[in-house]
């Protein structure tokens, strides 16, 4: 039997337009991206804000993932949030409008990858060890700590995102548990 699936991203080469130095990062991004978007694109809408025990919903997932790496990487440039990403991440948790669908919250979360893959590549590798300051505390970070958090910030919600997404389409969620 053949096996038509490709190697995992990091395993494809170096990517073009990459500094060499932010391949890993681009790589786990763009992993997470190819692997977000072969689940199920059919995720019905009655279970994408569904909290199984306790735990954060797939549209939480969803928006979080964008959400932060739109702030991560406006810190990378040494930028303050504006008040409308204040104001996203505020209502991460929340449906952003009525009807909003898996495919919806997909293609946002694409967008915002798209961006971030472009600020990595016009990254120039001479300012990774500069300091970045985050937050409103301005605690201090480097320019190469927030893109390599955004890779691995990305990864670590995807996962938790996935098996979400996993156990609600199983319908396991709606067995009772014996004590």
């Amino acid at each position: 039997m053949e096996n038509n699936q490709k190697p995992e991203v990091w395993l494809r080469g170096p990517l073009a337009d990459i500094p060499p130095l932010l391949q890993p990062v681009a790589q786990a991004i763009l992993q997470v991206q190819e692997e977000i978007n072969s689940l199920d694109n059919s995720f019905p809408n009655e279970l994408l804000w569904k909290k199984p025990a306790g735990l954060a919903s797939v549209g939480f997932h969803m928006q979080h993932l964008a959400g932060v790496l739109d702030r991560l990487l406006t810190y990378a440039r040494s930028e303050p949030l504006t008040e409308e990403q204040l104001q996203y991440l505020k209502r991460e948790s929340e449906e952003p409008f009525p009807g909003c669908t898996f495919i919806d919250l997909l293609e946002n979360l694409n967008k915002q990858i798209s961006s971030t893959i472009a600020q990595i590549e016009g990254t120039d590798s001479a300012t990774l060890l500069e300091v970045r300051m985050v937050g409103r505390s301005q605690i201090p970070s480097t320019h190469l700590g927030l893109l390599f958090h955004a890779a691995e910030h990305t990864t670590r919600h995807f996962g938790q995102l996935f098996v979400t997404f996993q156990f609600l389409r199983s319908g396991l969620y709606n067995i009772p548990i014996p004590d």
